[in-house]
């Protein structure tokens, strides 16, 4: 099993994100009641992750099992949901200015950014057949029905701990479930 800490994470552009988390720690316990409403978000969104990267296999082939059937991102899709949550269990008018701050950033920002580069790399990688997926499979909004290539049949691809964890999900699960718990704890702890 690979090491689940990622050492980018640890960088110093993160370190105004952790601090501005602890300030809303701090600031603005949670209450107990807010997981009500925030972990179904945050479950979803880690199943979402947990599927996708169980079948993601990264620059090796163009991966259409699983989520990736019914939509291109699961892991952004999964992220955004497990931010969501998050937020959520700010609570209040707080939680109102993160998600004012992350969904924009992420619908205008971040995923346009990450969504050109994937695209362009997959499809330098797979030409017309990932041109074809993109086509017919949205990026973030789950199609009902999983998406079958012309004349292929269908995927016997399966969900493997390995590409979970080639693809590091495991870290990703314990930092979101280790934020779960902080956030539980400062419920716990109430006023400083």
């Amino acid at each position: 099993m690979r090491n689940p800490i990622r050492p980018k994470n640890l960088s110093l552009r993160f370190v105004p994100l952790y601090l501005a988390g602890g300030a809303l720690l701090i600031l603005f316990p949670p209450a107990a009641e807010r997981f009500v409403w925030a972990l179904p978000p945050i479950v979803l969104g880690v199943l979402l992750r947990g599927w996708g990267a169980g079948h993601l296999v990264k620059n090796h082939e163009l991966t259409i099992s699983g989520p990736y059937a019914h939509l291109r991102h699961p892991l952004y899709l999964g992220t955004l949901l497990v931010g969501t949550g998050f937020g959520l269990l700010v609570g209040g008018w707080m939680a109102l200015v993160v998600l004012a701050c992350l969904w924009p950033w992420f619908a205008l920002r971040y995923f346009p950014r990450k969504d050109r580069s994937e695209s362009a790399r997959l499809e330098s990688l797979y030409g017309e057949r990932f041109a074809r997926y993109r086509a017919a499979v949205p990026a973030l909004r789950p199609r009902l029905g999983p998406w079958r290539e012309a004349g292929a049949k269908a995927s016997a691809r399966e969900w493997a701990l390995e590409r979970y964890s080639d693809n590091n999900e495991l870290g990703t699960l314990l930092a979101i479930t280790g934020g779960v718990l902080v956030f539980w704890l400062r419920c716990r702890w109430g006023p400083i």
